[in-house]
């Protein structure tokens, strides 16, 4: 008897697989509100909520962990007016589990589109549009079924802000799969790139090699603020202890409040940045945070702003190195990768190596600003937070200060690394 060689199983559509692949990633995340609400709810932290209140609260977790704004309804006042607020804030540190799982997706369904009889980027692309369509139709399901008299989300916020935010997973997903861009765009880029001029090479390279110095630059950044925050956390121990004692909420509510906390990290390390930059940061309106001084209201009774510091700061001033340091290393690394081409443009141009050399360099450092300044704006945006509430509308630091600092102090580092970049690299060539 011969054995069938063919599977005669009829194959999943990519757009059903792409449905199929988000509704789990939507699933997995939503165990991240879920859970911890529940825990609360089953031990009574939740008196006079209902199983299905409890459930509109997690619903409504489930959007503020994606960046969707709620607005709240409060109760009327003495004058007989209700007010109104939004509530805005996207822990960094928990929507990297939807951003992962989007990413996990997007490899899979690139790994399916080979197969295909037809193009390969018309077929994932498919797989991609039924995958943000399956999640954009959740996000406004939740936004619908968690509504309530006192917190409410957009159905448009609701259904495009999710999917906005799993796109980028599911893009960098297939592109680490395909390997290239141009599978995913059914463009050759390289043959594209063949056909322009060697000038238009030049700047482009030039160009792409600014940006990746700028991002390297945030990124070094916000590293070394994130060291800073950790050692501040660990110096103001006790004052976090204390605040842990004083809710004495027991191990359940210490529990969530550790998770939320850790869920935010990343959020404080930004904020850690624009601190250290001099641009400082709010927690809340009229209230200052900057490395000369403190000047803050009465706060929440949140663990980790036991940290903060306090008074005036004798060497505060000291933590502009950090973003002056990041500087030095994306001007050293714009060295080593050797696409200076305004440099070779200006040399062809005059024989004059005096002005040339400092020129070139002085745009180099603007243009590695700007760029760093760029990702401050971003960061800052992504970071900020608004509890609606009273005073607690404003928290975070303001984009613009934090743009505007980051360009000016990493520009100044590029210079001395790019300045240094020769002799650093003269020593290890000898070694």
């Amino acid at each position: 008897m011969k054995l069938p060689t063919r599977d005669r199983t009829l194959p999943m559509p990519l757009w059903l697989q792409g449905a199929l692949e988000l509704g789990q990633a939507a699933l997995i995340s939503a165990l991240i509100v879920v859970l911890p609400i529940a825990l609360v709810w089953l031990t009574g932290g939740f008196a006079e909520r209902t199983a299905e209140s409890a459930a509109r609260l997690a619903g409504q977790g489930w959007l503020v962990l994606h960046g969707v704004p709620l607005v709240l309804q409060f109760p009327a006042d003495s004058a007989g007016g209700a007010a109104s607020g939004v509530l805005h804030a996207i822990p960094l540190g928990l929507i990297l589990v939807p951003l992962l799982l989007a990413r996990r997706a997007g490899r899979r369904l690139a790994r399916a589109s080979y197969t295909a009889r037809a193009s390969y980027a018309a077929r994932l692309w498919q797989g991609l549009l039924g995958a943000l369509l399956a999640y954009a139709a959740i996000g406004a399901g939740v936004a619908f079924l968690s509504r309530t008299p006192e917190a409410a989300a957009s159905l448009l916020a609701g259904a495009l802000i999710p999917a906005l935010g799993v796109a980028a997973g599911l893009v960098a997903g297939a592109r680490r799969e395909a390997g290239a861009w141009s599978p995913l765009l059914g463009i050759d880029l390289v043959a594209a790139a063949g056909r322009s001029s060697q000038q238009a090479r030049w700047i482009g390279a030039y160009i792409w090699a600014i940006l990746r110095s700028g991002f390297l630059a945030v990124l070094a950044a916000a590293g070394l603020s994130a060291v800073l925050l950790a050692v501040a956390i660990g110096l103001n121990w006790a004052g976090v202890a204390a605040i842990y004692e004083r809710i004495d909420g027991g191990p359940t509510a210490a529990l969530v409040l550790t998770v939320l906390q850790l869920g935010f990290l990343p959020n404080l390390a930004l904020w850690a940045l624009s601190w250290s930059t001099g641009a400082g940061l709010a927690l809340g309106a009229g209230s200052s945070i900057t490395p000369l001084a403190s000047s803050v209201g009465p706060l929440p009774a949140i663990p980790v702003l036991g940290a903060l510091p306090a008074g005036t700061l004798d060497y505060g001033y000291a933590a502009v190195a950090i973003p002056v340091l990041a500087g030095v290393l994306a001007g050293w690394w714009f060295f080593r990768e050797g696409e200076n081409h305004l440099d070779e443009w200006l040399a062809l141009q005059s024989r004059r190596r005096w002005l040339t050399a400092p020129a070139s360099t002085l745009a180099l450092a603007v243009l590695i600003g700007l760029a760093a300044g760029a990702g401050g704006v971003l960061a800052a945006l992504v970071s900020r937070a608004s509890l609606g509430l009273g005073r607690f509308t404003e928290l975070g630091p303001d984009p613009l200060a934090l743009g505007m600092w980051l360009a000016l102090e990493v520009a100044l580092g590029a210079v001395l690394g790019h300045a240094v970049g020769p002799l650093l690299e003269r020593d290890a060539g000898r070694r």
